[in-house]
């Protein structure tokens, strides 16, 4: 299965060529402008997150962007100001004025961010509608308050010209089309919550749609909230004297796709007292296999990790007939698959700020007796 947050290096350096202002070198700071004291409730301080850094100004708020994963990478540089604001702003930075009303969202992972902050109405783009299950944006739709501007290559850019957004939301792991949204003239800011290591780093970024949206102290409150389940759950994990083995991932086109050791998933299956059968891989993002390899880490192992889009009832019967060989792995053998169907749940627009619910999820199949009461909600147990 393709993973939604893969990137490539030429994607990343795509991203310098959408701003003719805001980027700068990682070794700049703002040295002139005294930091100024704010109100603890609203103010956002990073604590898993990587990818993005915020310091307050007199006048104005820094909003500082770069990718978790490379230390050395370039940053992105926003000063965030109110409509009447009068001060002087460093060069290096692109202006955005808040708090951002209308916002166009190109991934579901950015969307997830709205939706928990009950902020649906301010999100008036989105991209593909696919797995789409909130009934508020499908009303939305339906209204045309909020527009479909087509896919990355292939923008509608007079809709989006139309709709007018104070923001664009942009993920640069999509190739095609950001040169011509770059023509548009309107504010474009990467959303980089994918490339994080963690789930608590990845729904961390909640707090920048907060801070845009003039919902700091929402957007803290509600992240406390899921860091502190988050963090109850792993502890309960972190007890058990047994980690069963789990694999993810199915065959497409003769290659199995599956996720690298490094990734935020395989960050949840350890969280969840289990180990993850690429655990000494090195990758972050999505990892070609073939069938052989696969077979060799994993044949033993008593789960099986599964997300598609299946229409009917899923089965092991289902799963074998997509591939004989699927039959020979314990996990089939044993009814060890754990099961997500994106055509029933809404996964992508709610899974990335909800990741103690799916930590809950994996701790209900892999140590049941630690949440005999739960109730799943994204994964569960093939029957």
């Amino acid at each position: 299965m393709k993973h939604p947050y893969l990137i490539t290096a030429v994607a990343l350096t795509l991203i310098s060529l959408l701003w003719s202002c805001g980027a700068k070198n990682s070794s700049t700071s703002v040295a002139d402008n005294q930091t100024v004291t704010t109100d603890s409730a609203e103010t956002i301080v990073p604590r898993h997150a990587e990818g993005f850094s915020v310091s307050y100004h007199d006048g104005y708020t820094l909003l500082e962007i770069a990718d978790p994963q490379h230390s050395d990478s370039q940053k992105f540089s926003y000063a965030l100001v109110k409509d009447n604001y009068n001060v002087d702003i460093p060069d290096n930075c692109t202006i955005i004025k808040i708090p951002v009303k209308s916002a166009v969202c190109m991934t579901s992972l950015q969307l997830s961010n709205f939706l928990k902050l009950g902020l649906a109405d301010r999100v008036t783009g989105i991209t593909s509608t696919r797995h789409l299950h909130d009934s508020i944006m499908n009303e939305r739709l339906r209204k045309e308050q909020t527009h479909k501007i087509g896919i990355e290559g292939n923008f509608d850019n007079e809709i989006i010209m139309s709709i007018n957004p104070d923001l664009i939301l942009i993920s640069p792991f999509k190739r095609g089309g950001y040169e011509a949204l770059r023509n548009i003239d309107l504010p474009l800011m990467p959303h980089l919550g994918y490339k994080e290591l963690t789930p608590l780093g990845q729904a961390e970024w909640i707090k920048v749609v907060g801070l845009l949206t003039g919902k700091a102290a929402l957007a803290n409150e509600t992240f406390d909230g899921i860091e502190r389940r988050y963090n109850e759950l792993k502890a309960k994990a972190d007890s058990v004297a047994e980690r069963p083995r789990v694999f993810s991932g199915e065959m497409r086109s003769g290659n199995w796709y599956a996720v690298g050791g490094k990734s935020f998933l395989a960050q949840l299956f350890a969280d969840a007292g289990a180990d993850y059968f690429l655990d000494d891989n090195n990758e972050s993002g999505g990892v070609t296999l073939d069938y052989e390899t696969v077979y060799s880490n994993a044949v033993s192992a008593p789960y099986w990790r599964i997300v598609n889009s299946f229409d009917g009832d899923f089965s092991y019967d289902a799963l074998a007939t997509l591939d004989t060989r699927y039959t020979d792995f314990d996990a089939w053998k044993h009814r060890g698959v754990i099961y997500c169907n994106m055509n029933e749940v809404p996964f992508y627009e709610r899974m990335p700020v909800e990741p103690e619910v799916v930590l809950a999820d994996f701790i209900y199949v892999f140590h049941p007796e630690l949440l005999p009461d739960h109730k799943p909600v994204y994964y569960h147990l093939l029957k």
